[in-house]
């Protein structure tokens, strides 16, 4: 059964996103805080950086960075995960990832100015398109071939999932640092958690997972 999920890093005062980018640093320092401990992983190192060495941590946060890329046949995301408002005006701008994203399956990349698809050679395919969260979330179905659906990001994109109630499965790595300003996950989502089994766990590095699951 296909189900639907979100996993995001959270700072302790619930920040999703962080606001110290700049053009010469386009991510900022403060994202690589609030990433530090899933891009330090074994999972991400391989799926990610295409290291093969085995480096990485491969502890609580490792087995959730497992999780992520697991089961999965179709994701969505915003057009700012794909990097749109850093190149609005790039026609050849083709993501953040080089020429072997870390997807292997279509991706639909919301935007009020459509692009024609990109093809890449290990599977993953970029569609950009104007629609709904009800919507996207349909063709993402018939794109999945009934594996799980990731809502990528960001922020703004996964509270508008929230918010609809098409999320099943939502995994916020509450990372221990205060970023004090960007975009909090979970503002006018009050009572969210009435819909859900909630379970936390601790990592090694100090990050807690918190999962949301309903329906099962």
């Amino acid at each position: 059964m296909t189900r639907v999920r979100v996993d995001l890093n959270i700072s302790l005062d619930g920040f999703a996103t962080t606001t110290d980018q700049t053009p010469e640093n386009p991510f900022g320092d403060d994202w690589g805080r609030l990433t530090r401990d899933y891009t330090a992983t074994r999972t991400f190192r391989q799926r990610v950086l295409h290291d093969a060495t085995g480096q990485g941590t491969t502890g609580v946060d490792d087995a959730y960075a497992e999780r992520y890329f697991a089961e999965l046949g179709a994701e969505i995301m915003g057009a700012g995960m794909f990097g749109l408002h850093a190149n609005p005006d790039d026609p050849d701008w083709r993501g953040w990832w080089g020429d072997e994203p870390p997807f292997g399956f279509p991706v639909l990349v919301l935007t009020h100015a459509p692009r024609p698809p990109i093809v890449f050679a290990n599977g993953t395919e970029f569609h950009f398109l104007t629609a709904t969260p009800a919507e996207a979330l349909a063709r993402a179905r018939e794109l999945a071939g009934g594996r799980d659906i990731r809502v990528g990001g960001g922020a703004e994109t996964v509270r508008a999932f929230l918010r609809d109630g098409l999320v099943d499965d939502l995994h916020v790595a509450i990372v221990p640092i205060l970023l004090g300003r960007g975009v909090r996950l979970w503002d006018d989502l009050r009572g969210l958690e009435r819909d859900y089994s909630v379970t936390s766990e601790a990592a090694e590095s100090g990050v807690v997972h918190t999962t949301f699951r309903r329906g099962i």
